[in-house]
């Protein structure tokens, strides 16, 4: 009779260990793309700032681990978003207001970044840019500055 209460407790964690990590397991699978996406434009601002600031002022281990928290604290958002997505019917649209925007954000602040590394020529982040948010018209020639 004592030799079974140890065994309850093991069998009973193990199934709901078992549980949870095929739940997110399948959660993640079935949003590998969204998930993908959040990896890739965190790593790709992530990696342009840190060669920009590297130019700029040197490498700084506590600005490039920066990278790795927010890609974190981000895939955490977007898994409590799919799950509440996946908890309640008619919630199939929060993953999209919440995380197009940031990475829309993201993106500019990559292609930013991008520009200070030396990749992208300030005209065409210029160019780029002005597309973007072409309701305030396009910038003069007089107004960008020189490299």
């Amino acid at each position: 009779m004592k030799t079974t209460t140890p065994l309850l407790f093991i069998t009973s964690a193990s199934a709901t260990c078992a549980f949870v990590c095929s739940y997110f397991l399948n959660l993640t699978m079935n949003n590998a793309e969204q998930y993908l996406a959040v990896v890739g434009v965190m790593f790709l601002d992530g990696v342009f700032g840190i060669i920009a600031g590297t130019k700029r002022e040197g490498f700084q281990t506590r600005k490039a681990l920066n990278v790795l928290k927010n890609t974190v604290a981000w895939i955490v958002i977007l898994t409590v978003i799919l799950m509440i997505e996946k908890g309640f019917t008619g919630t199939g649209w929060l993953s999209e207001v919440v995380v197009v925007p940031f990475m829309v954000f993201q993106l500019i602040s990559a292609l930013k970044n991008a520009s200070m590394a030396g990749f992208i020529k300030m005209d065409q982040l210029n160019f780029i840019l002005d597309r973007i948010d072409n309701h305030k018209g396009i910038r003069d020639k007089d107004e960008e500055p020189k490299e």
